[in-house]
């Protein structure tokens, strides 16, 4: 009972004990305090100015098919946000990526792509005041065509702590926008 690897034992046991019961509160308490901030009904983003462009395009990346081209879509928006109640500390660093989410095919279905996204490391530079930014994404649709279809562009969050969970989150602002057509070739 009094050996050394006995008592080794002991005090890892301890310590390990310890480590878990102060990196629970940590957790509890880091969320808590966003939720105090109101870190998941932010209604300070402001997202304007959006122009849509799509143009067809050759990838056999990205579902083209017999060589034949697939539209591909890119936008150029304004946005305004202040995401300083990400922040508190125990977060690292904060994901924030602009989506767009539009009607499938399928009845009920719905399609979600990113169109650009930025990291964020520290609370200084969480308020975002971005004109005329263009995505940093084109996008492809797994169907063949956009169809000028409507889209709800939000923005959304990832908080990265230091200890705990990713916790995922989106601003209550959200702007629609409508995929733009395609410009026939005028033939001669």
């Amino acid at each position: 009972m009094f050996n050394i690897s006995n008592r080794f034992q002991y005090a890892a046991n301890q310590a390990l004990s310890s480590a878990i019961i102060i990196s629970t509160f940590v957790i509890i308490a880091s969320i808590a305090q966003l939720v105090v901030n109101n870190a998941w009904s932010l209604d300070t983003t402001s997202i304007s100015n959006i122009k849509t462009q799509t143009s067809l395009k050759k990838s056999f990346n990205y579902g083209s098919l017999n060589r034949k081209p697939k539209e591909n879509s890119r936008i150029q928006f304004d946005l305004v946000t202040d995401l300083r109640p990400l922040f508190n500390w125990n977060t690292k660093q904060v994901f924030v990526y602009l989506t767009a989410e539009y009607p499938g095919k399928k009845d009920g279905s719905s399609n979600k792509v990113t169109y650009w996204d930025k990291i964020i490391q520290s609370k200084d530079d969480a308020v975002l005041d971005l004109s005329r930014m263009k995505s940093k994404y084109s996008v492809w649709d797994v169907e063949e065509s956009f169809r000028e279809r409507e889209a709800v562009l939000r923005l959304e969050w990832n908080i990265q702590p230091w200890i705990g969970p990713l916790l995922f989150g989106s601003t209550t602002a959200n702007s629609t926008f409508t995929f733009a057509k395609i410009k026939e070739a005028k033939t001669p």
